[in-house]
């Protein structure tokens, strides 16, 4: 019967390198093929799916899916076992000169998939897009100083750990507290709270992971895997799932995601400040006509 199940030849092809003591299993590289094919499953899923939404209602699959595919693309890198330095980590925990096995892809991912969700939670609360565009920067600082840590070789990598552990905070306080109370004027502060709870509480999970992973080197490279799978599933996929329900009661316009050469301003009944600048010029343009 085993001769029935595909092999995953991908660790073989793409073996880790001699002597590094942490490093990627055979069994690792297949569970990063199982995230992958999901994240696969869900790309393609949201893609037929935004053709049940009416034209407008279309802004959270496409930001989902964008997610949901470079999750496909990063699992699929990681799980052939390319993406990867071989860092030296020097810590308490492990002897010196103890080599870890370090995959940038992962970080790419959140790279793209925590300003989507950041980008979603903003809309929702009708926050302004200045807010929104702060909260996707926090993210890629908090982000690329984890990464900055990750290839830090010294103890020095936890004051990188230290920076992106304030963004977090400042991430936190942006889309708990701030954002929460904005969406009260959009009439969705139930739905916004039950969201930004559960990504929060996903968010609060990361620096943990990280942690015991590629900062301290407490797990191995295949259980962090793991649950970092775990993890970016749970807050693309769940976060995508429960986003687009919820939205189903939603009243776009007052979430104001149209743009405009004005910005992001309150749109009623699909009335737009450039519409009815036209219509104001258009009026006005007899008038203004002088005989020859």
């Amino acid at each position: 019967m085993s001769q029935l199940a595909p092999r995953n030849d991908a660790w073989r092809t793409h073996p880790p390198p001699a002597g590094v003591n942490q490093y990627l299993s055979d069994n690792g590289s297949s569970w990063l093929f199982a995230v992958a094919a999901l994240f696969g499953v869900t790309t393609l899923g949201l893609f037929a799916h935004k053709f049940k939404a009416r034209n407008g209602e279309r802004f959270f699959h496409y930001l989902f899916i964008i997610a949901a595919f470079v999750g496909l693309v990063t699992y699929y890198a990681q799980g052939c076992d390319l993406g990867w330095d071989v860092i030296r980590q020097a810590n308490q925990i492990n002897r010196s000169g103890f080599t870890r096995q370090i995959f940038w892809p992962k970080y790419v991912f959140w790279v793209v998939a925590f300003p989507a969700v950041v980008v979603a939670l903003g809309v929702i609360s009708g926050v302004s897009w200045a807010t929104i565009l702060f909260n996707v920067f926090l993210t890629w600082i908090w982000q690329l100083s984890y990464l900055a840590a990750a290839y830090t070789p010294s103890n020095y990598k936890w004051g990188f750990f230290a920076w992106g552990l304030l963004a977090h905070l400042f991430l936190l306080y942006s889309t708990l507290i701030h954002s929460r109370r904005n969406a009260t004027h959009v009439g969705i502060r139930s739905d916004y709270t039950k969201l930004t709870g559960y990504a929060n509480f996903l968010w609060l999970i990361y620096p943990i992971a990280w942690g015991l992973s590629d900062g301290g080197n407490v797990i191995g490279v295949t259980a962090s895997f793991i649950w970092f799978g775990i993890l970016d599933l749970l807050l693309v996929v769940g976060f995508a799932a429960f986003t687009i329900v919820l939205s189903r009661r939603w009243d776009y316009g007052r979430l104001n995601i149209a743009f405009t050469q004005y910005g992001r301003v309150p749109v009623h009944a699909g009335s737009f400040p450039e519409k009815n600048s036209a219509h104001a010029n258009a009026a006005v343009a007899p008038n203004t006509r002088t005989a020859v």
